[in-house]
């Protein structure tokens, strides 16, 4: 992972965190464990960074959904 991605990847999960108003830390441990940053954040970084914060979050929420994340 280069920096750029690290940046972006702390910046998806802060955000989705305030949006559901829950720690940083549990949302990376529930991306991590549903491999959400290194098959989809990571690799998708040059598309997913172009859109807005509101548009990434509410993807995230969605995406973490369909992978049994979140209830």
């Amino acid at each position: 992972m280069d920096f750029k991605s690290l940046n972006f990847t702390i910046f998806c999960i802060n955000n989705v965190a305030a949006y559901l108003h829950r720690d940083a830390r549990e949302i990376y441990h529930l991306m991590q464990d549903s491999n959400i940053i290194n098959d989809y954040i990571v690799p998708c970084y040059d598309v997913l960074h172009t859109f807005s914060k509101e548009y990434i979050v509410e993807d995230l929420i969605s995406f973490m959904r369909k992978k049994g994340a979140l209830s």
